[in-house]
């Protein structure tokens, strides 16, 4: 029978054992919490959960925070001590915890496609926000486009994110420098956050926590890195746990709006779903009686026979090709062919393994139009749409209108004429 001692001390510490519970932390019976590779990670404090960082220490009171220069050229220690990652289920928020500011050394993300956006992803958002309890929260989607597994441009796409998850809609991250989970990493670690939480699908879990825990101290340096399911996936069922983008743009292809309407969350009135069926349409080139690819190379974990069918012909994915891995954004060359899976390298030297349902032949956008929207001019570097636009802005060469033009002449004649005279040979 417990004592009554021992029924107070459980009270008081309830909140911050039901979430130690969830993250699979172990107690020291003196406040303490430490994780599965007996780490110490956090402790209690006034009966909730408070993350350990670097000015803190086991059994004494918090040490007084030096500026970060400071203390950056004055810690010496003589081993650096292990990154730790640890991975977890999403937990529940306590009633009541998660004041602002609680825990302002963390910072929780969310990665992800979004192409386009569903009612499973809302579940995501909902999860990632439960895990930042109350502290810095930001959402990044990637930044592909291709009218196959990504038909949404990133700015049409967050658009519509903002719209359907309004509640995270400051949260919602539209910058063009974040093409990949490295470039997340490097940035909050740069902004000084010591802890990081990276909340994804359970079928990605692994992908992630190898990836956050192999250049941790490389790339970016955290204390800790805890790589959160938001929950199983499963594509056979139905409802959100089923839903995905792969679904959506599945319903495109066969003009199902009805099944694609199912897919979005009631946030969306029916007249933007409409939009966004369009937009995802318009954008894959999707046309009625027409039939724009096939369903393993829109949709790959519905045709996976297919898919494998033309990987092992060699027709795709073969040695030396560059390839973007969806889920992470990382770009490298192929250097080894698995049964079903790939070995890329970055040209930075980075190395990651993708399930070949994960990536996609990598292609620089190509854009053709000198507008992006109206009054939005098209500044991606690379592009003929970038390309149009400089030179309509450049004295002396004349404009890309097709008006004004002598009969049989194309835009830009001129200035490609030109280049094309003085390119040196090879």
């Amino acid at each position: 029978m417990k004592s009554f001692f021992q029924f107070l001390t459980e009270a008081t510490q309830s909140q911050a054992s039901l979430q130690a519970k969830k993250l699979n932390l172990k107690s020291d019976g003196h406040g303490g919490w430490y994780d599965s590779r007996g780490e110490f990670v956090a402790k209690t404090e006034a009966g909730k959960l408070k993350f350990y960082n670097k000015g803190e220490k086991i059994g004494q009171k918090d040490q007084p925070k030096e500026p970060a220069a400071k203390a950056k050229s004055a810690e010496k220690p003589a081993a650096k001590p292990q990154p730790t990652t640890t991975t977890t289920k999403a937990p529940e928020k306590p009633e009541g915890e998660g004041d602002p500011g609680e825990i302002s050394d963390t910072l929780t993300v969310a990665f992800g496609r979004f192409n386009p956006p569903t009612v499973g992803h809302e579940k995501l958002l909902k999860s990632a926000s439960k895990v930042a309890a109350g502290g810095d929260l930001k959402i990044y989607p990637s930044r592909t486009q291709d009218p196959k597994k990504n038909p949404l441009d990133p700015d049409m796409k967050i658009s519509f994110m903002k719209k359907m998850f309004p509640e995270f809609e400051d949260n919602i991250i539209n910058d063009d420098e974040m093409k990949s989970i490295f470039n997340v990493l490097v940035a909050a670690s740069e902004e000084g956050y010591s802890n990081v939480n990276i909340v994804v699908g359970s079928d990605r879990q692994a992908e992630f926590e190898n990836l956050a825990q192999k250049y941790n101290g490389d790339l970016y340096d955290f204390d800790l890195i805890r790589v959160v399911s938001a929950g199983v996936r499963d594509a056979d069922a139905e409802g959100v746990s089923g839903m995905s983008a792969s679904k959506m743009r599945k319903a495109v292809m066969d003009d199902d709006f009805e099944s694609f309407r199912r897919g979005t969350p009631k946030t969306l009135d029916d007249g933007d779903a409409r939009s966004l069926f369009d937009a995802v349409r318009q954008s894959m080139g999707a046309k009625k009686n027409k039939k724009v690819a096939e369903l393993w190379q829109i949709a790959p974990k519905f045709d996976m026979w297919n898919l494998r069918e033309n990987y092992v012909a060699k027709q795709i994915f073969r040695m030396g090709d560059v390839v973007e891995n969806l889920n992470t954004g990382l770009v490298g060359e192929i250097i080894r062919r698995g049964a079903n899976h790939l070995i890329c390298v970055t040209k930075e030297g980075w190395m990651f393994k993708s399930w070949i349902k994960d990536v996609m032949e990598y292609n620089e956008v190509k854009m053709d139009k000198k507008y992006r929207e109206p009054g939005k001019p098209n500044t991606l570097i690379g592009t003929t749409g970038y390309f149009k636009y400089a030179t309509d802005m450049t004295p002396g060469f004349e404009k890309g209108d097709e008006m004004n033009l002598q009969p049989g002449a194309k835009p830009y004649s001129g200035i490609k004429n030109f280049i094309n005279k003085y390119k040196v040979k090879k």
